[in-house]
């Protein structure tokens, strides 16, 4: 989880934002909400002592857990030595190797570096990932489940994911505690895909460029990209208004204007 990742043993706080889910409980529920198959290849990230490895282990075919902190990850190699299907990786997550076979993500993931994780797991929709269910910041989380107004980050992953919010996680349930409320986020493929992975570079483009003039209306902000006949036709088969800005218009909306700016039927 980065440099700033490192977390002590003693149960002080973390800069990093990591805070470990203690309640056993709430672990189980989430494992068997995420539905875990014996056959599954499941990539944790940020095990620390391993509660939720424990779980997920015992559902899965095969666990690869990440951990950065030695500490906790010579904790990880005892507590698990007897147990082959669980491997685990003393690294900073955002420089393993992701699985070249089908997999699933699993972890409690360091507020302060859920964004580089998330870039991370879903910036290549070419990648053999399933699904993941993270444990993030409840108001991350409910931004990143939330599907109006847009935002340029999440439209950049929405046509080949589905976000979803599952659970609230109370600040009681980890340790140390953190500040704030915690949410279980589950991402699942969406099927059919809005556009091919092929297309993820051209069509973030398109958004950056509307979304560096977020004040203007689209055909404005696209300007020399889409015609003001081809906006205006768009916009009125959509139910859209004329002078919608780029958060106004959901991904289903961009898929659309990213086909008729590519000239696609």
């Amino acid at each position: 989880m980065g440099v700033q990742a490192r977390r002590s043993r003693s149960g002080g706080s973390r800069p990093s934002g990591q805070h470990l889910l203690r309640s056993k409980v709430i672990i189980e529920e989430i494992v068997a909400q995420a539905g875990v198959a014996p056959d599954d290849l499941v990539l944790e990230i940020g095990a620390g002592t391993g509660g939720i490895t424990d779980a997920v282990a015992r559902a899965a075919g095969r666990v690869v857990a990440v951990e950065l902190d030695p500490e906790f990850a010579d904790t990880l190699r005892h507590r698990f030595r007897t147990r082959p299907t669980v491997e685990i990786v003393e690294s900073d997550f955002l420089e393993v190797p992701l699985p070249d076979a089908p997999f699933r993500v699993v972890g409690n993931l360091p507020f302060a570096l859920t964004t580089p994780i998330l870039r991370r797991v879903f910036d290549d929709p070419g990648s053999p990932l399933v699904r993941a269910d993270l444990i993030v910041q409840f108001e991350v989380a409910r931004k990143r489940a939330s599907i109006w107004p847009s935002n340029l980050l999440a439209l950049g992953w929405l046509p080949w994911w589905q976000f979803e919010l599952v659970r609230h996680l109370p600040a009681a349930a980890f340790d140390p505690r953190p500040s704030v409320d915690a949410g279980l986020l589950s991402i699942s493929r969406r099927t059919p895909a809005l556009l091919r992975p092929s297309e993820r570079s051209e069509y973030v483009k398109l958004l950056r460029t509307a979304f560096r003039r977020e004040g203007l209306p689209i055909d404005r902000s696209l300007r020399g990209r889409i015609s003001e006949r081809s906006w205006k036709h768009l916009a009125r088969a959509r139910g859209v208004q004329l002078g919608a800005r780029a958060s106004q218009l959901d991904v289903f909306d961009w898929v659309a204007v990213f086909s008729v700016v590519r000239g696609l039927p």
